[in-house]
């Protein structure tokens, strides 16, 4: 067991070094490609010809030779027409877009971009669908996302959100702006609330004899801290901070959603089902790729998704926040697996 630990601890001891000499070495490379190389590009997908390429392939495959021929035939023909008649038989357009959010909403500038370019397009645009998927985090953060998409319907564009697994607190501010919000059966919608948690080491730095001084002009420029000695004053002013900003949120939803009565839903609690139709928060329960299968029936339906270029650093930076990410889940998977079973 001895022997081990002190392999474990040499691990530790190079992955250390090797961390040192890889981040500085990385950070210089990143930063002088950065200046020259555009931060990203804009990809489009006809989603329509792809479901119903996905939809022929399975057609196809059950069919003998002799009726695998008269398909083909059939499929070439029907391309033909399509195309003769391409200028004559014009369908309306519709976009969809992806948002999956953290706590500091990253992928703002990824939506908006996205946004920009159907706008900037001037092309006439029947329905935005954008599929989100957050659990929340930061309230400015996500108030900007529901801005951008706010310039969507501000434009006279019907927007669709579609909410598979979660679009709870901030990812429920973005998603009510929308026109229509869809979500799965077992999808979390909802958690109109707001927290704030800090740690606090004043005691152990009391504790150790080592003094923590922060100065301040005006009164409640810092109301609570994690190293100086916090006042009843202080909390009772942070805990007003957290009422105010759940009342804009609240107004905020019950603007955006009229029918929704936010005495009932704006208590932090999450809603499932029919559950959150009752209360208004969705308007159908359905998950995102039935809706956009229909969809493509109707309209020529493009998926836009603007793909930042990364720089070395940053895809290794990428690279160890999903280690940590996974890292983290796994604990938790762990000391939760005798939870919510079914």
């Amino acid at each position: 067991m001895e022997i081990l630990t002190d392999y474990l601890v040499f691990l530790l001891k190079v992955f250390t070094i090797a961390l040192a000499i890889t981040v500085p070495l990385l950070l210089i490379i990143g930063s002088s490609k950065s200046k020259s190389q555009p931060k990203g590009k804009l990809t489009i997908t006809n989603l329509s010809e792809k479901f119903e390429s996905m939809g022929n392939a399975v057609k196809s495959s059950l069919l003998n030779a002799k009726e695998l021929k008269q398909f083909n035939k059939e499929q070439s023909k029907e391309k033909k027409k399509k195309s003769k008649n391409k200028d004559s038989e014009k369908r309306d357009s519709a976009f969809v877009l992806n948002f999956k959010g953290d706590i500091q909403a990253t992928e703002v500038e990824k939506l908006k971009q996205e946004i920009n370019s159907i706008l900037l397009s001037e092309t006439p645009c029947k329905e935005v669908v954008i599929r989100v998927e957050s659990g929340g985090g930061s309230a400015y953060a996500y108030g900007l996302c529901a801005a951008e998409l706010k310039r969507l319907v501000d434009n006279k564009i019907s927007l669709t959100v579609c909410i598979d697994k979660v679009a709870a607190s901030g990812g429920y501010l973005m998603s009510c702006v929308a026109s229509k919000i869809i979500a799965a059966p077992w999808a979390i919608v909802g958690s109109i609330g707001v927290i704030a948690q800090l740690p606090n080491f004043h005691r152990l730095l009391k504790k150790n004899s080592i003094d923590f001084e922060m100065h301040t002009a005006g009164a409640f420029k810092r109301t609570l801290t994690t190293l100086g000695e916090n006042t009843d004053e202080g909390r009772k002013k942070f805990k007003s901070d957290l009422e105010d900003l759940h009342l804009i949120f609240k107004d905020f939803v019950k603007e955006q959603r009229p029918q929704v009565d936010t005495d009932v839903v704006a208590t932090g609690e999450v809603w499932q089902g029919k559950e959150a139709i009752e209360v208004g928060l969705i308007d159908s329960i359905e998950t995102s790729d039935n809706y956009l299968v229909g969809l493509s029936k109707d309209v020529n339906l493009f998926e836009i998704e603007f793909v930042e270029k990364k720089n070395l650093s940053e895809k290794f930076a990428f690279s160890m926040h999903l280690v940590l990410e996974k890292f983290v889940l796994k604990f938790y998977d762990l000391i939760n697996r005798d939870r919510f079973l079914s």
